[in-house]
């Protein structure tokens, strides 16, 4: 067994995830999942997730406190967020997945409790609008809802205030492109902002500074070899990290660390891929990604769900024993 106060403190870490939805995580669940690696990379790989996760898992009082924040932050609100919470337009458009509906009911709450409003009852054509989410990773969600709704709902004039938990930069900036390119076209003056807790570095030509899994090198393993050698064929040799970086957000404990997760998480990856008959082609060893490479690499989950950009070896299932359970979307 590896150690029994790593294993505790990951269950520690994790305590609250999926709460009444499943059992709650504890020292055998992490064991049972961490059971699944090579012995001698168990404890290393617990003691760097377990710092890894105090910074990137996100637990429902957190959430609580960033909506709190949120629901009377002084310069979204001018000083008067009764006022505020009654003319915006707080935005439930999402049309894949759970995640705004619940974000949304959460935040309904907390205004109502604070400023008795109900945002239910807010205009649909605000001047300002809110969009809240959990987190944006590619960010395909924020865009196909907010271009949906910009082209055939929204008010000629509107600045929109994009509200997650965390984005990914990369996805944050291809997707307010779009929207931007959609309001144009639909001849609307739209302005957009942004707020959140984490900006998550995952630009290609940043990928020696990213917040992502990014490894430095191929291991030896056979079946992370034949996955890199199919992705050369087709064109798109992996990009590598040069070692030595832990990443603007400091997500990671050391160059070390980092790498124990990048090499691990990446074979067990291969390895689910090849055992695990359900996943689709863009499920990649290190997370779900359109574009043909090792995978996302997230670091990020929160209370509510694992995102599946996250690396198969932390919710992938069936034969594969996940850490995070997966919530499939639900449209």
């Amino acid at each position: 067994m590896a150690s029994k106060n790593l294993l505790q403190e990951v269950a520690t870490q994790i305590g609250d995830y999926r709460k009444g939805e499943i059992d709650a995580p504890n020292l055998e669940h992490v064991d049972n999942w961490i059971s699944q690696f090579e012995e001698k990379f168990r404890d290393p790989i617990l003691r760097e997730l377990e710092h890894v996760l105090q910074k990137t898992y996100i637990s429902e009082r957190r959430v609580g406190a960033f909506l709190h924040e949120l629901a009377s932050h002084k310069d979204l609100t001018n000083g008067d967020p009764k006022k505020f919470w009654s003319e915006a337009t707080v935005l439930d458009i999402q049309n894949n997945g759970s995640s705004q509906r619940e974000m949304r009911q959460m935040f309904r709450e907390i205004v109502s409790e604070e400023h008795g409003v109900d945002i239910d009852e807010s205009p649909d054509d605000g001047a300002v609008a809110i969009y809240v989410d959990d987190v944006v990773f590619s960010g395909g969600h924020v865009r196909g809802d907010l271009i949906r709704w910009i082209e055939r709902k929204s008010p000629e004039k509107v600045t929109i205030y994009i509200v997650a938990l965390a984005y990914h930069l990369g996805g944050q900036y291809y997707a307010e492109q779009k929207i931007m390119e959609a309001a144009g076209n639909a001849g609307k003056d739209v302005k957009l902002r942004w707020m959140r807790i984490y900006e998550v570095e995952d630009r290609r030509f940043r990928i020696n500074n990213s917040d992502v899994l990014r490894p430095t090198v191929i291991p030896d393993h056979e079946l992370t070899k034949a996955y890199v050698k199919e992705l050369e064929i087709q064109g798109f040799p992996p990009l590598l990290r040069n070692p030595g970086g832990i990443g603007d957000a400091k997500f990671f404990s050391s160059e070390e660390g980092r790498n124990i997760l990048e090499q691990q998480f990446l074979i067990k990856g291969a390895e689910i891929r090849s055992q695990a008959p359900m996943l689709n082609d863009y499920q990649r060893p290190l997370g779900n990604m359109v574009l043909k490479t090792l995978g996302f690499g997230a670091v990020i989950a929160t209370f509510r769900n694992c995102p599946n950009n996250c690396p198969l070896a932390l919710w992938a299932s069936d034969p594969w024993y996940p850490l995070l359970p997966r919530r499939t979307n639900l449209r």
